[in-house]
């Protein structure tokens, strides 16, 4: 009896061991499992794409809107510029030629057809504003013609640069008071700012440019600052005989639209008292 009741609490003690031992060996087990936590991130890329893309956009909508304003102000300068430029007629290379063929004879300047331009009515319009328009260079590189309707919004308003150009025939020389040779602006500086553009300049002597040109341009720019309605129709032709490279002389046309306060149409020589001039090349010699 006393063994079985031995027995019976060997038993038992195993047991109840048996039992802790299982639940601190499961615990164990439980706090040596991996935790797993879930992370969820979310994915912003297309976002931030999204958004550059409006940037972006808004950026080029600017730059389109700027192109299209620059279009439309080219426009209405080709639609001024295609109006605006007249073509040689027959008619006027018959006048240049005829008067290429002219001699001088000791007057420097001349009046052509009473001293009235060939200007057409269209030519007069005022419709597109003042402009200004440049014939190309022959194929001798020589300036052909120079054309404006001058008004003052044209005048410069800039400081002149030096004049680095050498028009066909240039051959400089010193001579007393100064150079033989300018180079002449056939529209001048103070009408149009035009500086050193080949279509406009011309090898001319000192008399040519200073006094006998600039007389009738000084006339023509002080009628249009008085003014911002005051306009001026203007032509100014240089006069080759042949392939010469040095001008004969120019052709200058000028009237005022509306009334007839500048109206003239004169012929200058290219000459200089005291010097023969070699209009084959532009050479010269002392009288």
């Amino acid at each position: 009896m006393k063994n079985k009741k031995l027995l019976i609490s060997i038993l038992l003690t195993i047991l109840f061991f048996g039992v802790g031992i299982n639940g601190n060996l499961s615990s164990a087990q439980e706090s040596q499992k991996p935790k797993v936590i879930t992370k969820i991130k979310y994915d912003k890329s297309e976002v931030k794409q999204s958004d550059q893309l409006d940037d972006e956009n808004a950026e080029l909508s600017d730059e389109i809107q700027e192109l299209k304003t620059q279009i439309k102000d080219y426009k209405k300068v080709l639609k001024k510029l295609g109006k605006a430029t007249p073509t040689n007629s027959p008619q006027s290379e018959k006048n240049n030629a005829n008067l290429a063929s002219l001699n001088y004879s000791g007057e420097d300047v001349i009046t052509i057809n009473n001293n009235n331009p060939s200007f057409t009515k269209s030519d007069l319009s005022t419709a597109n504003g003042a402009w200004q328009s440049y014939g190309d260079l022959d194929n001798l590189n020589r300036a052909t013609t120079a054309n404006a309707l001058l008004n003052i919004s044209l005048m410069p308003k800039t400081k002149r640069e030096p004049l680095h150009v050498n028009p066909t025939g240039w051959h400089n020389k010193r001579i007393s008071g100064g150079w033989l040779y300018n180079r002449c602006h056939l529209i001048g500086y103070q009408l149009t700012g035009q500086n050193n553009n080949w279509k406009n300049l011309i090898t001319g002597t000192r008399q040519l440019n200073d006094p006998d040109m600039l007389k009738y341009e000084n006339e023509v720019a002080n009628y249009i600052k008085q003014s911002s309605n005051h306009f001026v129709r203007y032509r100014v032709t240089p006069i080759f005989r042949g392939n010469e490279l040095l001008a004969r002389g120019v052709q200058m046309e000028a009237q005022s639209t509306g009334e007839n306060t500048i109206r003239f149409n004169v012929y200058i020589f290219n000459v200089q008292p005291g010097y023969n001039l070699n209009y084959n090349d532009g050479t010269s010699s002392a009288a």
